[in-house]
């Protein structure tokens, strides 16, 4: 009889600055696990940290389906080393509900109608970023897919409001395969370009990501480009497969 979780992927991730007075200085860190379960539905679990002040923590847990969309999530974040606000996020065919508790707004409640199922659930983990590349359709090849009414923890790009539900589209550009070596190690990868998202209250730059090409989409790098001028890397990584 099969084990619930099949197979792990654990690893950390460095956040550095692109910033021609900071090239290449670590700002940030994160370490995530990923546990696929018997019924294929996915748990991607995440703690990050960004030391440039306010430094921000945050924890998030995100439970995705057999079909990729995403069940439900869990986000909490502090702020300058201060209690910002935590969520819980369900998602169903038809509505996606929050119930948070924040500094900014105390308690509250939201309830949005989907006139289709969600497509993804954006908590601002970089390994979360990875995963959501799996959107695109790759048997169309190289180009730009749109992708209406994504949702995320906050509009925020260091994720350090709310949080709370917060909706735009999603452009994303697929480049190519490469091979990609990173500290972690040399992988087949998938490079793809978030070109537009529709919806934010600040212009989101040219982001740049690569991830593994073996279904799992696990980030390998990403660079931001403008106002952010910041980088990340793959810097540990182990699959496991479970007992059964």
């Amino acid at each position: 009889m099969s084990r619930g979780v099949v197979r792990s992927i654990t690893g950390s991730i460095r956040y550095t600055s692109n910033k021609p007075e900071r090239q290449g200085q670590e700002r940030g860190r994160e370490s995530f696990r990923i546990d696929i379960h018997a019924d294929g539905c996915r748990t991607i679990a995440a703690h990050g940290e960004i030391d440039d002040a306010p430094a921000v923590v945050r924890d998030v847990n995100l439970r995705v389906g057999a079909d990729r969309r995403p069940q439900e999530s869990f986000v909490r974040i502090a702020v300058g080393g201060q209690f910002t606000g935590s969520a819980w996020f369900r998602f169903a065919d038809d509505v996606a509900e929050c119930e948070a508790f924040t500094a900014a707004e105390g308690r509250l409640s939201q309830r949005m109608s989907l006139d289709r199922p969600l497509v993804a659930f954006g908590n601002h983990a970089m390994v979360n970023d990875g995963y959501l590349l799996n959107l695109y359709d790759l048997s169309k090849g190289a180009g730009v897919q749109v992708f209406p009414r994504m949702l995320l923890s906050s509009p925020d790009h260091r994720g350090a409001t709310g949080p709370m539900l917060f909706a735009v589209d999603l452009a994303l550009e697929f480049v190519g395969r490469e091979r990609v070596t990173v500290a972690a190690g040399t992988f087949d990868a998938l490079h793809f370009r978030i070109v537009d998202v529709p919806g934010l209250p600040l212009e989101h730059p040219a982001y740049d990501l690569w991830c593994t090409a073996d279904g799992d989409y696990v980030l390998l790098k990403a660079a931001v480009a403008g106002y952010m001028q910041t980088a990340y890397e793959l810097v540990s990584y182990e699959s496991t497969q479970c007992a059964t």
